[in-house]
């Protein structure tokens, strides 16, 4: 419970938020500010320029009929793995993608995905392959540089070759203004620099509110890039700009350089005009001869169009020194886009992937990570957990949510609390403490968006006066479990069908107070019989169960019991609803 005061004004709120503190980046960097707020598109140019986002939609393949919570939506650990369970669905407004001709929307993938807390570098080569590669800090998928198709010898197919077409390049048109698009199942993803997530963390992205398209900043650069994702071989990415001195943080921050070179004839590349031979960087990966046809270069297969019409710098000769262009030198980031360096989370030095970018912002081959892991690529999508795991965080419909301090505007008092979208709210208040009851002053608050509002008028008048707020129900949306399938729901105020399986957030009543964190709980109980499994209380006044409710469970509003070893009851009087 917190107290604030304002003058003589004391108010307790019902919400508390517990936030575990780690000294891992990995749990530590996932961008979860928007996770209780609706995921949203602009259907075309028009709609994006009146500003109309909408929350639901449907082009008759991909199809969005309930509201979605954007991106990370919980976060799970144990010693050697962190299991993210998101959305995939951005928490900036996404698109237009070709002012609404593109025929591929963006699906929530309820999709949990685990990522190793330790990473190794790779001891044998293992390509990138199509699908995630790993994931954005934000939830949002990450894809490789290829657009999936290559050169067969007669034409661009569907596969992996020799000769493999960039996404940037070949698919950039269809990229909206975050530059992220999504393929046929609705997986919406990021080939190259995350721009609109980077302007999110703060990482030199400029913004316009009349175009709503974002920039490259032309400010000097004063800061490192964040980390804006996480690789399946457990290292980060980070945004343009690290350390000058890949060692020294306080060198000052620069726009990392790219270890490639488009084959034009420039910096010891070949000028290529006949596609006969891959660059050296392509072969060893392949474990192929340099000696591979491609495609003439004309206008219908132009110079760039490949990933393979980039050569890496450490291959070429440099003409001033007649020795091999050195990274750290000549350039900062090796063949796999990594370097060993120190960052603001890794004072004493990781391995990690840099988005490469021009001087004037243009997204450069090749873009987040090179063609091939530089760490062994162990993480994965997975159905449930196989172990035991340490909840860290709950977001979207799971999130608690938290009381600020409140504000006195003349005789009445301003309420604030971070809300969930599509949540409705009851304030009450009373005097004493030790009055029965509370007084219902504002009810039926429907949140349109991440902040609750409510104002007790002439509540300053008052010399002593208590507050606290609940959660009574929340809107139908597109859920997921992270215990693979099912749905989520809360209680007090949710509910399930019968002859399924939901997954219960439960928010225990201020009396008696609340055992600590943890504490042993000896059942959970719906509807007098249906009893909960999957039990944890990992933040105090919290409680999650999983039910499995009886096809012929009794309808209506239903009671929840949770009863903790040697210690309080608590009852939820018609606290969930079976439908």
């Amino acid at each position: 419970m917190k107290i604030y005061t304002a003058k003589t004004l004391l108010v307790s709120s019902l919400f508390c938020i517990s936030i575990p503190c780690h000294a891992d980046p990995i749990l530590d960097s996932w961008f979860t500010t928007y996770s209780s707020k609706y995921a949203r598109i602009y259907s075309n140019d028009a709609a994006k320029t009146a500003g109309n986002a909408a929350s639901t939609w449907s082009n008759g393949t991909q199809v969005q009929s309930l509201p979605a919570y954007c991106g990370v939506q919980e976060l799970y650990s144990s010693s050697n793995w962190v299991y993210l369970k998101t959305s995939g669905l951005a928490s900036h407004t996404m698109g237009p993608w070709q002012n609404g001709s593109f025929p591929n929307l963006p699906k929530n993938q309820n999709v949990l995905y685990r990522i190793p807390r330790t990473a190794v570098v790779h001891t044998a080569t293992n390509l990138t392959g199509l699908g995630a590669i790993g994931y954005f800090v934000d939830g949002v998928a990450m894809f490789d540089s290829r657009d999936a198709f290559y050169w067969n010898g007669s034409a661009d197919v569907n596969g992996t070759g020799s000769w493999n077409r960039e996404a940037y390049v070949n698919e950039g048109a269809t990229f909206d203004p975050g530059y992220a698009h999504q393929e046929n199942t609705g997986t919406h993803h990021y080939h190259a620099d995350p721009i609109a997530l980077r302007y999110l963390l703060g990482d030199h992205v400029d913004y316009s509110a009349t175009t709503k398209t974002y920039s490259e900043s032309t400010n000097a650069v004063t800061k490192h890039s964040p980390i804006l994702g996480w690789v399946r071989d457990g290292y980060p990415v980070y945004g343009p700009y690290g350390y000058s001195n890949a060692t020294n943080a306080a060198s000052g921050a620069r726009r990392m350089i790219s270890g490639y070179q488009l084959r034009n004839g420039q910096k010891g590349t070949d000028t290529l005009s006949t596609r006969t031979t891959i660059p050296g960087w392509a072969a060893r990966m392949y474990g192929v001869s340099v000696n591979q046809s491609g495609p003439t270069v004309s206008t219908s297969y132009p110079l760039d169009r490949y990933m393979e019409d980039n050569a890496y710098l450490g291959d070429l000769t440099n003409s001033l020194t007649g020795t091999n262009y050195q990274q750290g030198v000549d350039f900062d980031l090796n063949e796999y886009n990594a370097r060993w360096c120190v960052t603001p989370e890794f004072p004493t030095g990781t391995y990690a992937y840099f988005v490469c970018i021009s001087s004037n912002g243009t997204p450069v081959f090749p873009y987040n990570i090179g063609r091939a892991f530089f760490g062994n690529p162990t993480g994965n999508s997975v159905s449930t957990f196989s172990e035991t795991v340490t909840t860290n965080y709950l977001g979207g419909p799971n999130m608690r949510e938290s009381l600020s301090a409140p504000a006195r505007n003349g005789n009445n008092i301003v309420l604030t609390w971070s809300a969930i979208e599509g949540g409705t709210y009851r304030v009450e208040s009373k005097d004493d403490l030790s009055a029965a009851n509370w007084t219902p002053f504002s009810t039926n608050i429907i949140s349109a968006s991440v902040m609750g509002i409510a104002t007790n008028a002439n509540g300053a008048t008052n010399a002593v006066r208590f507050y606290r707020a609940a959660r009574t129900a929340l809107a139908s949306y597109d859920g997921s479990s992270s215990s693979g399938g099912g749905s989520s729901s809360v209680a007090p105020g949710g509910s399930a069908s019968r002859g399924t399986t939901v997954t219960v957030t439960i928010t225990l009543p201020t009396t008696p107070p609340w055992p600590p964190a943890n504490a042993p709980i000896s059942s959970v109980t719906l509807a007098g019989s249906i009893s909960g499994t999957s039990i944890s209380d990992s933040t105090q006044g919290t409680v999650i169960a999983t039910f499995a409710i009886p096809a012929n469970a009794s309808t209506g509003a239903q009671n929840v019991i949770v009863v903790f070893n040697m210690g309080p009851t608590y009852t939820l009087t018609g606290g969930f609803t079976i439908n």
